[in-house]
């Protein structure tokens, strides 16, 4: 036993990603005294910038987005208590298909190694116990989530760290939830052609695949205001429109897929620290 406090670490590709996927296990393990580690690896910039303005149109400055959303990411980490921000700060990829996808010094064009031993860095320093990102995919496709799970599980191949390693996902019948509400908050909202649906169909895991549930509804209050921080990108949340009473039955429940464990917790569980304390 050691002095050192028990650790976790969210590492995640843009600001406003952490509340997200994130947003209750962070505030939950923070209120219980855990140390939340939060690793963002871009910065922003290809975000909409001041009063919507879009990536690659008129007005829209780069830097200017990054500036902007370094203070919102610390507004949302100040409201879930998180206790490190760390900022890799690489340049911001965007939508897979966008020009920005190549362009020098994006976070899709570093190579691997590169981002992984900064990382690397990171893990020896704070120690993580429990480690989260995304899966191989991205969860959806986005080249910066896909980067950031390559350099993740790159970094702890680098070190002699064992800690439990978890990748966001959502079960299958919350992803229909999530259809639903947003249906019923776009009554215009065209149906997606086939190919389309069948995308989103293969998002998030069958229910029964899922290895970890955290109940986080006691903050799902702060979940939301953290949103909420990213007010410059509040066109694209769309879990803001609902409202903070019914976004907390809908996003009371945080799943993962557990990777790595040296515990033996036995699985499901419904603690990333299950076997650690």
């Amino acid at each position: 036993m050691t002095d050192r406090p028990l650790t976790l670490m969210a590492v995640h590709a843009h600001p406003d990603d952490e509340a997200t996927g994130t947003g209750g296990v962070l505030a939950r393990y923070a209120a219980e005294g855990i140390r939340t580690v939060l690793v963002t690896c871009t910065d922003g910039g290809c975000g909409d910038g001041p009063g919507g303005v879009k990536p690659g149109d008129p007005g829209h400055d780069p830097a200017a987005v990054a500036l902007m959303r370094r203070q919102e990411l610390q507004a949302a980490c100040d409201v879930l208590k998180v206790s490190d921000l760390e900022m890799l700060d690489y340049a911001d990829s965007g939508m897979i298909g966008w020009p920005s996808n190549d362009a020098p010094g994006s976070f899709w064009q570093t190579p691997v190694e590169e981002g992984a031993a900064r990382l690397a860095e990171l893990m020896r320093h704070y120690r993580p116990d429990v480690v989260v990102t995304y899966d191989e995919n991205g969860f959806y496709g986005h080249p910066d989530h896909i980067q950031a799970h390559r350099i993740t599980m790159a970094a702890l191949e680098m070190t002699a760290l064992t800690p439990k390693v978890y990748w966001t996902t959502m079960p299958r019948s919350m992803m229909q939830r999530f259809g639903e509400t947003m249906r019923e908050f776009h009554e215009d909202m065209p149906e997606p052609d086939p190919a389309e649906a069948a995308a989103m169909a293969e998002i998030g895991l069958p229910d029964d695949e899922i290895t970890t549930w955290v109940d986080t509804t006691a903050f799902s209050g702060q979940k939301f205001d953290a949103l909420a921080a990213h007010a410059s990108q509040g066109e694209n949340i769309f879990f803001l429109k609902m409202g903070k009473e019914r976004f907390g039955e809908l996003m009371s429940m945080e799943t993962f897929v557990r990777v790595k464990d040296a515990t033996g917790a036995a699985v499901p569980e419904n603690d990333l620290f299950a076997g650690l304390r």
